[in-house]
């Protein structure tokens, strides 16, 4: 009899679309910079989903998806079957020889996750402030291999992108012009809530952390619709960077 209380509460839940939401992410200190996994819950917490968003995070230093697999613990990770959503991220990525890297690592963690059942997302970073010229060369290695995985892209960089078109002095880098600042980090958590969940984040409150007045969130809220909308992710057509910084980070 309580299996199948359980099963009609669970069959309730999902139909009202309350469904657990688990989301691992995977990546470097570009996504461990200021918690971004952890803003994305404390977002889904001011809503009806309440504690029904959990968060995961694999990040290591300078970790690329190849570092990653080869280390055991995201892999690992990937395998309990705990998530519904499991999220990848490197560097920039923008070179041909660190794209193609990026591309075949991203195929073989979705191999493994849709194995569990769980959605696979690319978190589409940035270059560094130097390389800004290249953010679509970041978003487009990035959108190869969101394809390449069977996922979707969260292009976090072009949310920064049209940002900056309203407002050119927002400080989403943080110190280092490479690592986000607090604000950075909230757009891409702003990004993530409203693709994990399929719910709206307008209206909600950012954490103490995130200093900024209610123009500047609604500039936010606006860039983070605007990027994931399809049309800001058609491929690009200028050739990709082959030369400049060698590093995928």
């Amino acid at each position: 009899m309580t299996r199948l209380i359980l099963a009609i509460v669970a069959a309730f839940l999902a139909a009202a679309g309350m469904q657990d939401i688990r989301v691992l992410f995977i990546g470097n200190s570009l996504t461990a910079a200021n918690d971004l996994p952890a803003m994305v819950r404390e977002l889904a917490q001011q809503t009806d989903l309440r504690d029904r968003v959990a968060v995961g995070l694999v990040a290591k230093p300078n970790f690329s998806l190849e570092d990653h697999w080869n280390d055991g613990e995201a892999l690992r990770a990937v395998r309990s079957g705990r998530w519904t959503h499991v999220v990848l991220q490197q560097g920039p990525s923008s070179l041909m020889e660190s794209r193609g890297p990026l591309r075949e690592w991203s195929k073989r963690f979705a191999t493994e996750a849709r194995a569990t059942g769980a959605k696979i997302l690319l978190c589409g970073v940035w270059p560094p402030r130097e390389r800004l010229q290249f953010q679509p060369d970041v978003t487009e290695s990035y959108r190869l291999a969101a394809t390449d995985a069977g996922g979707e892209l969260v292009a976090v960089g072009e949310g920064w992108r049209l940002a900056w078109e309203k407002d050119r002095q927002l400080p989403l880098y943080g110190p280092d012009g490479f690592h986000p600042s607090p604000l950075g980090t909230y757009l891409g958590a702003l990004m993530f809530f409203e693709r994990v969940t399929g719910r709206s984040s307008s209206g909600l409150q950012p954490p103490r952390s995130v200093r900024a007045d209610a123009k500047t969130l609604k500039l936010l809220e606006d860039s983070a619709h605007r990027a994931l909308a399809p049309q800001h992710l058609a491929p690009s057509r200028r050739p990709p960077t082959t030369r400049g910084q060698s590093s995928i980070f």
